[in-house]
């Protein structure tokens, strides 16, 4: 069997590598005037009439991602479209990246150049320019930093403090399903660490029957159809999030900063066939994985109240509950009746 050819970062150095990366890169927006290739991205948003919106994230192998099961492709993806998002989740349009990593000696050009095409394929997908960035050598891992710019027309930005009480929770498309992906993922790395095994022999992991719950957590979509629909509907959201950290975190979050309440309905919640499969499968409670896995990346908002008629007209959009006088708590409605408080149990920095 010939191996997979591999060509050492060394060999073409910083720059190089760069060059070789993006070198057919055009710019797809007007604000980009001039991208890679200076000491600064030049953009001009002077021309219109739009407020600039910036996002940026940072990713650490072993705790963000694991290589054991993450393909390089997916995670450029996946990297790219956690900004795409943000700049989705303040009612903006994505326009230009900038792609930072440290990387080790044991990742050659080909695993950059797949993570490079992950990256291009979102960018491509949602019309960002990547406009910059930088990489430098890392001793502990594959770290990713990542900056998105977009735009917003004035005053239309959506921020998290503008619920008001009584408008309308909504989310899009169905909750939980990254996060039963990721123990699906973690359950076959078990098996395979556990089992022995000719290394010379593939490895054959039980995926039969679950391959949306993989595509969700490798392969997330930012919602901009969401905000294109919204836009069309003449429904401009009060208060808005993406769903990173499991809705009842991004929820608190929201009633906290605009001081409210908030009920949930648990029957209105909505949950994919096979999220619901695998959670019975490993013997977890549904609902507490849509409430708390997180890396949905789906919108979480809040309309008013007279937008009622508009928005249960949206195709892929669920209305789940309403807010409340703050001094009525933030609550989940049981199927039975019952309030039981939501509490924020998504991901915390342990340091």
């Amino acid at each position: 069997m010939s191996q997979a050819k591999r060509t050492e970062i060394s060999e073409l150095g910083e720059f190089g590598l760069i060059d070789h990366l993006t070198k057919d890169l055009k710019p797809q927006n007007s604000s980009t005037l001039y991208s890679i290739g200076d000491d600064c991205a030049v953009l001009d948003y002077s021309g219109n009439d739009k407020e600039v919106l910036v996002t940026t994230d940072m990713l650490m192998e072993g705790v963000h991602f694991d290589l054991t099961y993450v393909p390089l492709k997916h995670l450029g993806y996946k990297s790219a479209m956690v900004n795409i998002s943000d700049i989705y989740a303040m009612n903006g349009t994505p326009r230009q990246m900038t792609v930072s990593v440290a990387l080790s000696k044991r990742f050659s050009v080909e695993d950059m150049e797949d993570f490079y095409a992950g990256i291009l394929l979102a960018c491509q997908r949602h019309g960002v320019d990547l406009v910059g960035g930088d990489t430098t050598s890392s001793l502990t891992g594959l770290a990713i930093s990542i900056t998105c710019i977009g735009e917003a027309e004035k005053g239309k930005a959506v921020y998290r403090n503008g619920a008001g009480q009584n408008d309308l929770i909504c989310v899009s498309g169905n909750l939980g399903a990254a996060y039963m992906g990721l123990q699906l993922l973690e359950r076959e790395k078990a098996v395979f660490n556990s089992t022995p095994h000719n290394a010379n022999e593939p490895f054959n992991p039980d995926f039969a029957g679950k391959e949306y719950l993989l595509e969700r957590q490798l392969k997330p979509e930012a919602r901009g159809d969401i905000i294109k629909e919204l836009r069309e509907a003449g429904i401009q959201p009060t208060s808005m999030m993406d769903i990173s950290d499991g809705l009842s975190s991004e929820l608190i979050h929201i009633c906290k900063q605009s001081n409210t309440g908030c009920s949930v309905y648990q029957e209105r919640i909505p949950i994919d066939y096979q999220t619901a499969v695998m959670a019975e499968e490993l013997n977890m409670d549904v609902y507490t994985c849509a409430l708390n896995g997180g890396e949905d990346y789906e919108l979480l908002f809040t309309v008013p109240l007279t937008d009622h008629d508009k928005v249960i007209q949206l195709k892929d959009v669920k209305l789940i509950g309403h807010m409340t006088r703050p001094e009525l708590g933030r609550h989940l409605v049981t199927k039975s009746g019952q309030e039981v408080e939501l509490k924020a149990q998504g991901w915390t920095s342990n340091l």
